[in-house]
């Protein structure tokens, strides 16, 4: 088991929390997250920060502080296993399908590209913007006759998904932004769960808002999700991430259920979006639109590139912003192909974050509106989680062989250096 730990520091640290109980969360057991970057760290992390915040509003709820928090144990078996939850799923014993055939990376003629076509809509876009028929060996003919740069451009510009892979990171992204609205009144709910009773109205969709939102549903929330009819969810996608909550449809072009709508956000406590920006702004349910309405609302915003920078209005999932933050080129193998996270952590933490930041908000009282992104994330991952670093176990000894630089041992200290191959006598020492 240990505490302490660096990311977890990091992260509460970004989210407000009191320095002082950051050491309240412990890890224990054995993770199947390894890889070139720290993605074992930056998943126990979120889950811990999480696991805090909601200690933290427990406290509060009692009718104590949020140093009056419990400390928290996290088994990291339980975190690899829930970052990569879709992995897991069988639907009446059928594999789900995590990624459709033209969804990949594929060779462009000065370097690669990776696309996204999981959805009906986006796979037309990029057979639109390709000219081609709908199988591997054309898109890949197509790809391979453009510039990655070239093709990224041209498949965005017909409403598809495709990003050149970036050897380079990119520019840095806040991994949370909080801004602090009205006080708002505690709410009612049942004891034992921190969250019962409280109202999350649900505008996200994939991966990355649903976790933030079966999270908050496994703590007691009452969440609803909306989507409209015209955009049809992925079933495989949903079986995975509806725990918790329930699911219906309005379209907001209609009057009455615009209406709806409205009655919702009056009786709601949490509205969690994961659109690209100006998405929503559209329809006033953007986070300043919402909270100048309703300054009691915890709002928490999520996309993909960040509100930074040209790409800020651009659509993205987890593998599209591994491939143009540069994360692909360096998990690329020895053959140069572009590589993978072991799970879609930029999607898993990114959604433990965002349930962790509305848990704060809930427990200090105010309404406010927390930002997220898939990028900042990644920026987080990339140049500031600490990874394994051997140098607090290493030691110098003397030696038969002259001085050494060696592992400590799990159990102590040695009491002498080896000496040289067949240098001693054979015999005992004294006791």
């Amino acid at each position: 088991m240990t505490s302490q730990d660096g990311a977890t520091a990091q992260a509460w640290k970004a989210l407000g929390g009191a320095d002082e109980l950051a050491g309240r969360v412990a890890y224990r057991g054995p993770s199947g997250l390894e890889g070139p970057l720290p993605v074992r760290e930056l998943a126990r992390a979120t889950v811990g920060v999480c696991a805090l915040a909601a200690a933290e509003l427990a406290a509060v709820r009692a009718g104590g502080t949020a140093l009056d928090a419990d400390p928290v144990v996290v088994d990291e078996g339980a975190v690899a296993t829930a970052f990569v939850s879709e992995r897991h799923l069988r639907v009446d014993g059928r594999a789900p399908v995590s990624f459709a055939p033209l969804s990949g990376f594929w060779r462009a003629a000065d370097g690669w590209v990776r696309t996204h076509a999981n959805y009906p809509h986006h796979e037309a876009a990029l057979l639109r913007a390709l000219g081609v028929h709908a199988t591997p060996e054309a898109v890949r003919g197509a790809l391979a006759r453009l510039g990655a740069v070239e093709a990224q451009e041209r498949v965005y510009g017909e409403g598809g998904l495709a990003v050149a892979v970036a050897p380079p990171y990119g520019e840095p992204q806040p991994l949370v932004e909080w801004t602090p609205g009205d006080l708002r009144e505690p709410v009612a709910g049942k004891a034992g769960l921190p969250a019962s009773g409280v109202r999350v109205l649900d505008l996200t969709r994939v991966i990355a808002g649903p976790v933030a939102t079966r999270t908050l549903g496994v703590l007691g929330a009452d969440v609803l999700r909306i989507d409209a009819p015209g955009l049809p969810e992925s079933d495989d996608a949903h079986a995975d991430t509806g725990f918790g909550k329930r699911s219906a449809l309005l379209d907001l072009a209609r009057p009455e259920d615009r209406a709806v709508l409205e009655g919702l956000l009056d009786g709601a406590d949490v509205v969690v979006t994961g659109y690209r920006p100006g998405a929503l702004e559209r329809y006033g349910l953007g986070g300043p639109e919402l909270l100048e309405r309703r300054p009691w609302l915890v709002v928490a915003e999520l996309c993909a590139w960040g509100r930074r920078g040209p790409w800020a209005g651009r659509r993205g999932f987890d593998s599209l912003v591994q491939a143009g933050y540069g994360i692909a080129a360096r998990c690329a193998g020895e053959d140069g192909v572009p590589g993978v996270l072991p799970a879609q952590a930029l999607d898993h933490g990114t959604g433990y974050l965002v349930a962790a930041g509305v848990l704060r908000a809930l427990a200090g009282g105010t309404g406010g509106l927390l930002r997220y992104s898939l990028a900042g994330t990644a920026s987080w991952l990339v140049r500031e989680v600490p990874g394994y670093e051997a140098g607090p176990w290493l030691r110098e000894a003397k030696s038969g062989y002259g001085a050494l630089r060696h592992a400590a041992s799990p159990f102590g200290e040695w009491e002498r250096g080896p000496s040289r191959w067949g240098s001693d006598r054979a015999v005992w020492l004294g006791r």
